[in-house]
């Protein structure tokens, strides 16, 4: 393992720990991907199938080329496709974070999108988080809708299924998969009293431009 794909790997084991910390993965469930090249090739580091964030160690993570080549002695998450679909549609995106947090979930369970019920849906880079159809998981055709769900913003959900954020980061990654999973469970609970009125394309458009400058702290 180079240098770096040691210091990719280490970082992910981190994520995948945080993430069943906070209550977002629990047990194996869940994955998470780091763009990384090797020889040349473009690729990525994943997690590995069946190993849980408590037993995860940066040897185990596993390298795939965007052309489906898989090194490594511990078979990749059944998701691996995913990762690869939306990395490759995505140079922008160097990590992809997939979570079976519980009121993302549970929205998903419903097929619903997360509408722009708040202003902090604009984390996601859009107005909206929309939910794909139905697929199986690990499957193909899984891999397309989410990819194609994405477009150019940072999270969906999938029905009957989870959550996906991405970032240029991956703490960007993390952070949307946070704030998405939170926002799933205000919306939750605002279904439960009423259906909760949604900003305006226009107001979402004046979040989304404010949120280009969000979280610079620094003035020069």
């Amino acid at each position: 393992m180079t240098a770096d794909a040691a210091t990719l790997s280490a970082q992910a084991v981190a994520a995948m720990q945080r993430l069943d910390a906070l209550g977002l993965n629990r047990g194996s469930t869940g994955n998470l991907s780091l763009r990384c090249a090797r020889d040349g090739r473009d690729g990525m580091l994943i997690t590995p199938t069946g190993v849980g964030a408590e037993e995860l160690q940066p040897s185990q993570m596993v390298w795939v080329g965007l052309d489906g080549d898989v090194q490594g002695d511990w078979h990749p998450s059944s998701e691996w496709p995913l990762h690869r679909a939306v990395l490759a549609r995505r140079p922008d995106l160097q990590a992809v974070v997939h979570t079976h947090s519980v009121h993302a979930t549970a929205l998903a369970c419903l097929q619903r999108e997360l509408p722009p019920f708040h202003y902090m849906v604009a984390v996601c880079g859009a107005d909206r988080v929309p939910c794909t159809p139905y697929h199986p998981f690990g499957s193909d055709a899984l891999s397309a809708a989410v990819a194609q769900a994405l477009g150019d913003r940072q999270a969906c959900l999938m029905a009957q299924h989870g959550l996906v954020a991405a970032g240029a980061t991956l703490a960007q990654a993390m952070r949307v998969a946070v704030e998405i999973e939170a926002l799933c469970e205000v919306y939750l609970k605002a279904l439960a009293v009423a259906e909760p009125a949604n900003l305006s394309a226009a107001q979402m458009a004046e979040v989304l431009q404010q949120f280009k400058r969000y979280g610079s702290a620094r003035r020069r």
